[in-house]
Formats: structure tokens, C-alpha cells, sequence
């Protein structure tokens, strides 16, 4: 959540966002809604996939208040249209995020975090029902680790680092810092990363299970959106029930997980789509999912 790369800003020139993106954004809010902090567009063949792209470069994408707000609209806005079966968020090559905007943190007092409920709009991303897939360039430190791991998948460019700094600034994570990153790559890496602010590169990220795959920079933008391509090739509907299902490993025991898993399983053939899926393996063709 911290943002403690305090020089780095001035050591890397702003990334340039193509006009391409920006028309593409403003097409995709029909209702006049302009984004200030982030860009939005459907990508893929069948524009199928939801992309969402931090854009304070300037800033290295710190997350400020503003920005999550949007990133909340935004999510709503793909959450709610059918053609979208998956969305990738992502920032620069530079950066996906290098934490949260500590200026606005600042003169923050214990009374206003407390009955604000500081943060908690953050948590958005981690519920929507579609596959959201984290393309990760650069820093992810504090809340931008904290972003990521809301995600359903992360993707990492080779040059990535995740850190959760936070402890460095006398604050320790406040949007699920402390539990994602202990659940992703366990206790003892966990408590060294957020009780030192060390960080870890790529490579490591991937080795401890914190990440899925590892691509080269300039690749990995097109493979998460290939990724994503690949998820809304097939029903969304059963597509939400598996996320749910393999969500519930981390919230309940193996028995209540078998148990919710085997009924989702079960709901599965009031559907169309597995009819439609099991029927087309049979008969040797494509399926051709309705989301029904």
C-alpha cells in the first residue's frame, strides 16, 4: 500500500498511453461517464475482454482515491455487459502499480479510518463474479501488490517486483496485504516481505506461487489478454461458478469447500451450457455456449 520508491518517479519518464486507447475509452463510457485516472476498452477478436489500464504515469499509477473510485465504476460497467467473459488490469511497463497515494494518507486520523471504513470500496475488485487477470509490469509494491492479489490470476512481466512496504512508513498493509500475500506464498516469506518492506522480483514471485506465468514485457499485456480470450471462449455463467467454488478453498475447510464445490457441480446441469458442452464433445464439434 505504501509508495516509498520516492525517487523513482523522477528517474523514469512518463509513459506514453496511445490515442488509440483514450477514443476507445471514451467509446466504451456510452453514458458520458470520462475517466480521469484510468483507461477502459474491450480487447480480443470478439472485443470480449474487459481492459482496464491505470494511467497516472507521473505518478507511477500510485493508487489514489480517485483512481480506485473509477476502478469501482469501471468494474460495475464490465461486470454488467454480456459480451465481456474477462478482464485484465494492468498499468505501464514501469510500473503497475507502486502503492497507494501516501499525500492523501498523510494527515489521516485513526477516528476517520475508523468510521469511513477506510479503503473498503478498494475490495471491488475482489468481488466481481467475471475472471479478472492482473498484467503486471514493473513495481507492485504496497497497494499495488494489494491490487494484484485481488485478482483471480497474475501475470508477471520479467522486470516485475512485489513488495508490501508498508512497515517502512510505520503502517503496516490495509487492503488484505497481510492476508492474501500470507495464502499466496505462505507464512515465512509473507512475514519477512511485510516485516522487512523487502521486495521480490519476478522470478521469485512465480517460484513461491504468487504468480502463474512469466513473459517477456512487451508480451505481456497480449498474453493476458489472450488468456482472457481464452476464459470468455467459454460459458460465463459456469465460468462464475468455478471462480466461486475455487475461491472457497481459502474461506472454508476441505469438507465445507467439497461440499459447496459438489453442489455448484450439481447446478451446473440446470444449465444449458453444460447440456450444450457435454453434447458437443459427443458429437465431436465446438460447443457454442449461450451463457444460459
Amino acid at each position: 500500500m505504501a509508495f516509498v520508491c520516492r525517487n523513482a518517479a523522477a528517474l523514469l519518464k512518463p509513459n506514453r498511453v496511445a490515442p488509440t486507447l483514450v477514443s476507445a475509452a471514451a467509446r466504451l463510457c456510452s453514458s458520458g461517464v470520462q475517466y480521469e485516472y484510468i483507461l477502459v476498452e474491450k480487447r480480443g477478436e470478439k472485443k470480449n475482454v474487459g481492459f482496464i489500464q491505470l494511467n497516472r504515469p507521473k505518478a507511477l499509477n500510485a493508487l489514489c482515491d480517485g483512481l480506485m473510485k473509477e476502478m469501482g465504476e469501471a468494474l460495475d460497467a464490465l461486470e454488467s455487459d454480456r459480451d465481456v467473459g474477462a478482464i485484465v488490469i494492468t498499468g505501464s511497463d514501469r510500473a503497475f502499480a507502486a502503492g497507494a497515494d501516501i499525500k492523501e494518507m498523510q494527515n489521516q486520523t485513526f477516528q476517520k479510518c475508523f468510521s469511513g471504513n477506510f479503503l473498503a470500496h478498494w475490495n471491488r475488485v475482489s468481488t466481481v463474479k467475471k475472471p479478472v487477470i492482473a498484467a503486471v509490469n514493473g513495481f507492485a509494491l504496497g497497494g499495488g501488490c494489494e491490487l494484484a492479489m485481488m485478482c483471480d490470476i497474475i501475470y508477471a512481466g520479467e522486470k516485475a517486483q512485489f513488495g508490501q512496504p508498508e512497515i517502512l512508513l510505520g503502517t503496516i498493509p490495509g487492503a488484505g496485504g497481510t492476508q492474501r500475500l500470507t495464502r499466496a506464498v505462505g507464512k515465512s516469506l509473507a512475514m519477512e516481505m511485510v516485516l522487512t518492506g523487502d521486495k521480490i522480483n519476478a522470478q521469485e514471485a512465480k517460484q513461491s506461487g504468487l504468480v502463474s506465468k512469466i513473459f517477456p514485457v512487451d508480451q505481456l499485456v497480449s498474453e493476458a489478454v489472450k488468456c482472457g480470450e481464452k476464459i470468455a471462449a467459454n460459458s460465463k455463467l459456469v465460468s462464475a461458478m468455478a471462480k466461486e467454488a475455487v475461491n472457497a478453498a481459502f474461506e472454508m475447510t476441505l469438507a465445507e469447500g467439497n461440499h459447496m464445490e459438489k453442489r455448484l457441480f450439481h447446478a451446473t446441469f440446470a444449465t444449458e451450457d453444460r447440456k450444450e458442452g457435454m453434447t458437443a464433445f459427443v458429437e465431436k464439434r465446438k460447443a457454442n455456449f449461450q451463457d444460459k
